[in-house]
């Protein structure tokens, strides 16, 4: 991106009545002029004050000088340009945002240093006996450069820090695509990817799988500003959160309330180069989301639904397992059927206690015998065969899930 180019002399400055030799004066006092005014910035600047490497203070001297050239060639010439001397500072404000310091450092500089170059110029103006004309000419044309500089330090400032959020972003976005990846992760090279992303690196990670939006605004990213890699991209939208049992610990509420609204699935707390688990998890839990299966609205923990994701981590299977295990059941009538599944389940899950089935149910005790009298007759002694209980409960419970999910469609 070229500098900009500084703007034109004010109207009527062409005829200014400034003396035509009074540039060759302050040209042959611009050195000297020059350490009086570096020497106020160091004083006045906190920043400018510490000592300074070599770097810093050349670039700090030559910032002066190149601002008081400005200001004499234009005394020499109302109209001139400046270009150059405007492209230096555009690249000195490009390097105070590449460092990251604050443009506000840079700013105070340039009015300290600008308002004690107008107080050496008054002094110079009164020893030559200027009149007031005069002195409010030049008045204009330093007040006019000080704002050419800042400016164009300002638009450097601006665009260096555009291109370094831009890159900083493509490094994150790396550093995720290498830590939720396929293969192996080492903990070097995340090692080396965080530090150019200027990110600290935890120990223990969770990932976020978010449900997607139809529009997606960059301000809308949750958490983004807050340690966490974001990518709203990438289907499932996903978020790695670093420490999330710690410092990142997901807040409840307030975590939901970030999300604003929107679904989203945590995976389990993991190690950081175990991170594409936590996604995996993360990505199955948010699709059960959606079956309605687990809550469709929300924030969904997996570590308080292990039981249902390992269920379905391989369903082709878990459906074999159901008509496998549950085939007696399809003796009955279609009106029977559920109010016997549910018998069974509950009956295996509190030990065969028909009280407490009863309770769990809300029906009478003799109910409760009466249809277990039913399942002895379908299912024989395989109701006490501990593997097939097992089976049974997998089978039930799956079961069961299903249909919450088809009653809350």
């Amino acid at each position: 991106m070229a500098s900009p180019t500084p703007h034109g002399a004010p109207e009527g400055l062409g005829a200014s009545p400034v003396p035509p030799d009074l540039a060759k004066l302050l040209r042959a006092q611009l050195e000297a002029v020059a350490d009086e005014v570096e020497e106020e910035v160091r004083s006045q600047v906190p920043e400018y004050a510490r000592p300074a490497d070599g770097t810093e203070r050349k670039q700090l001297r030559g910032g002066v000088v190149q601002a008081l050239t400005l200001f004499v060639d234009h005394i020499a010439d109302p109209r001139g340009p400046g270009d150059a001397i405007a492209a230096t500072y555009y690249e000195l404000g490009r390097s105070e945002a590449l460092e990251g310091r604050s443009m506000d450092t840079l700013q105070s500089a340039l009015r300290v240093g600008g308002l004690h170059a107008w107080r050496l110029l008054g002094r110079t103006a009164e020893e030559l006996g200027l009149d007031s004309a005069v002195v409010a000419a030049l008045g204009e044309l330093a007040f006019r450069t000080v704002h050419e500089v800042a400016e164009a330090a300002a638009a450097g400032y601006a665009e260096a820090r555009l291109h370094s959020t831009d890159e900083l972003e493509r490094r994150r976005r790396r550093l995720l695509d290498l830590l939720l990846g396929e293969g192996p992760v080492s903990l070097d090279a995340v090692q080396d990817l965080a530090h150019g992303a200027r990110w600290s690196v935890p120990r223990h990670v969770a990932v976020v799988a978010l449900a997607s939006a139809t529009d997606q605004r960059e301000q809308d990213w949750p958490l983004a500003a807050a340690g966490a890699l974001v990518d709203m991209e990438s289907r499932p939208p996903r978020m790695l959160v670093p420490d999330p049992d710690g410092s990142g610990r997901f807040g409840g509420r307030a975590f939901a309330l970030a999300l604003r609204g929107r679904p989203a699935a945590i995976g389990p707390t993991v190690p950081l180069t175990e991170a594409a688990r936590s996604l995996h998890c993360a990505t199955r839990a948010l699709g059960l989301m959606g079956r309605g299966v687990l809550p469709r609205q929300g924030v969904v923990r997996c570590a308080d639904h292990l039981s249902t994701l390992l269920l379905h981590a391989d369903e082709p299977l878990l459906a074999q397992l159901e008509a496998r295990v549950l085939t007696p059941l399809d003796a009955v009538s279609e009106g029977q059927r559920p109010r016997l599944a549910e018998t069974l389940l509950a009956w295996l899950l509190c030990g065969s206690n028909v009280p407490d089935v009863a309770a769990r149910l809300h029906v009478h005790p003799q109910t409760v015998r009466y249809r277990l009298r039913q399942l002895e007759k379908l299912f024989g002694d395989a109701l006490h065969d501990p593997g097939t209980r097992l089976d049974l409960i997998l089978a039930l419970r799956a079961e069961e899930l299903r249909g919450q999910s088809d009653c809350a469609t």
